[in-house]
């Protein structure tokens, strides 16, 4: 896998986070177009993206998401990823439903980033 800048890798972190319980929410898709008006300010085609995230299987997840992490990490502050870690977790509190596996993987990445 080629390595991703620090918002792509985020926007794949979030798809996965907003996917993983089988249910991608209305309320999901807010926060995520919320990261991006942020992170992409200037109109961009993420087409490429989502077709590499929507062709994932389930049994894949882990090693994307564990992957994405690491490029995020090595382009970003420890502030940045404490900020994305909270975006993260309101991100999988806006549906005012968090599964197992979305918390099973918030988890993860609060620990590969060593934020407790």
């Amino acid at each position: 896998m080629q390595k991703s800048n620090k918002s792509i890798a985020g926007y794949h972190l979030l798809m996965i986070l907003s996917s993983v319980d089988g249910n991608f929410a209305p309320e999901e898709g807010l926060k995520i177009q919320e990261y991006l008006a942020e992170e992409f300010p200037f109109r961009m085609n993420l087409d490429n993206e989502l077709e590499v995230i929507a062709t994932l299987q389930p049994e894949d997840w882990k090693d994307h998401f564990e992957f994405h992490a690491r490029c995020f990490q090595e382009d970003s502050t420890a502030e940045e990823r404490k900020n994305f870690i909270s975006f993260a977790k309101s991100l999988i509190k806006a549906d005012d439903q968090v599964s197992e596996d979305e918390h099973r993987f918030y988890v993860l990445l609060k620990n590969l980033w060593k934020i407790a």
